[in-house]
């Protein structure tokens, strides 16, 4: 894990991968209690015998959102951000979806600076975050997540 303590440390780190997260497993239970949060209950997400018999991919996937929804948690895996009064998750830009993820597949994410730039006090970071799927070559999804740091 890399740590930054400011925007002129966060600097150094632009064009450059800055790591990867641990690997983690999408489980049913996961699918499920995401399907009910956002009540996305799609066969092909939840319905493990018709995904089986009738889906493209013999199994369940998970959502797409689902995925995305894993970046926070996957992220804090990769850099530590310290000294900062306020993180906000901005939005993410050129996003492409790749690859279903399978139930019980496991994922990392990965992230690299794109850019860095400091807005007069506030602290916008492009990262591009790529989401492996363990022993496929295609990642799920690539795409530019952006973060707002305001830094004490």
């Amino acid at each position: 894990m890399i740590t930054i303590n400011n925007f002129e440390e966060y600097k150094t780190y632009e064009g450059k991968l800055l790591g990867v997260s641990d690997w983690h497993t999408i489980d049913q239970q996961q699918i499920n209690r995401f399907a009910d949060a956002t009540l996305d209950h799609q066969w092909i997400h939840v319905d493990q015998q018709k995904a089986e018999q009738e889906g493209p991919f013999k199994a369940t996937i998970a959502h797409g959102y689902l995925t995305l929804s894993l970046i926070p948690h996957l992220w804090k895996q990769i850099a530590d951000i310290r000294n900062v009064k306020m993180e906000i998750n901005y939005g993410i830009e050129n996003l492409k979806f790749g690859q279903p993820v399978l139930v019980n597949s496991e994922v990392q994410l990965q992230a690299k600076v794109k850019s860095i730039n400091n807005l007069r006090g506030v602290v916008k970071a492009v990262i591009e975050a790529t989401l492996h799927i363990k022993d496929n070559v295609k990642p799920a999804y690539v795409g530019d997540v952006v973060f707002l740091y305001h830094f004490a």
